[in-house]
């Protein structure tokens, strides 16, 4: 089980998550989310290890982040929002030299590269130098590099991005296979329509705070039908319809 305890990060005086708490057990999917600013991508850089939090920890299982980062890391896979990438590299180099550093033999690495790939419907393209690929590619790429060492959790954050409708279905249902397999996967995102239908449960940011952590369908019971309503009003969202309007209103000149 992945335990995030308490965590908290300043920048300066801004309090950008305040002693954020949450679980993930073996066969979930936590959607994760928040309006811009709210600490998410902060949350998740905790998480992975790129930043130090001010406070609070981060457990997987028997292994401590602060503790064993070492051990943690080889656990975990993660696909950043933005998908840099050493793109002088073909994808399967790629996918090789991250096996390397994830300590998989090199045989095993262009072995399991090449079968991701082909499943990401990239293998035709396995030779090509990544500076010609699309977003949508690049991040096929990153997936595909997130999963080579088999993690026991998988962190994604806007993994969407790019990505076309036929990659979206088959990336929607590839993460309630590897749930249903007992991995544990944390998924931030503005899709609120991928959230109802790919997670069971979300937990919910506003300016740093967790103001919502529970079930969809028990968001949607107590608060409101839809995911994205309960969104809009445990967030203290604005009135899109009445902004919409005065919008409207002052393309026409009223």
């Amino acid at each position: 089980m992945l335990e995030v305890t308490g965590l908290t990060r300043r920048y300066g005086g801004l309090l950008a998550v305040d002693h954020v708490s949450f679980q993930i057990r073996p066969g979930e999917i936590l959607g994760y989310l928040g309006p811009n600013g709210s600490g998410k991508s902060t949350t998740i850089r905790m998480v992975v290890g790129l930043i130090e939090p001010d406070a609070g920890r981060v457990r997987l299982g028997d292994y401590d982040l602060a503790d064993d980062p070492v051990d943690y890391k080889r656990r975990i896979g993660y696909v950043p929002e933005e998908p840099y990438l050493y793109t002088h590299l073909t994808a399967i180099e790629y996918l090789t030299l991250v096996g390397t550093l994830r300590g998989l033999d090199a045989g095993r690495s262009v072995a399991t590269g090449e079968w991701l790939l082909r499943l990401f419907g990239l293998h035709d393209a396995r030779y090509a130098v990544m500076s010609a690929f699309s977003k949508g590619m690049r991040q096929r790429v990153l997936l595909a590099a997130a999963l080579l060492h088999d993690p026991e959790l998988l962190i994604l954050d806007e993994p969407f991005s790019g990505l076309d409708v036929s990659a979206d279905l088959l990336f929607r249902t590839f993460l309630q296979s590897l749930a249903s397999e007992g991995r544990m996967i944390l998924f931030s995102t503005h899709r609120l329509d991928v959230v109802e239908r790919v997670c069971e449960r979300v937990v919910i940011l506003h300016k740093g705070k967790v103001v919502a952590d529970d079930r969809v369908a028990a968001l949607r019971s107590s608060h409101a039908p839809t995911l994205e309503e309960v969104f809009a009003e445990v967030t203290l969202q604005e009135d899109y319809r009445q902004t919409a309007a005065e919008i409207v209103n002052a393309v026409r000149g009223r």
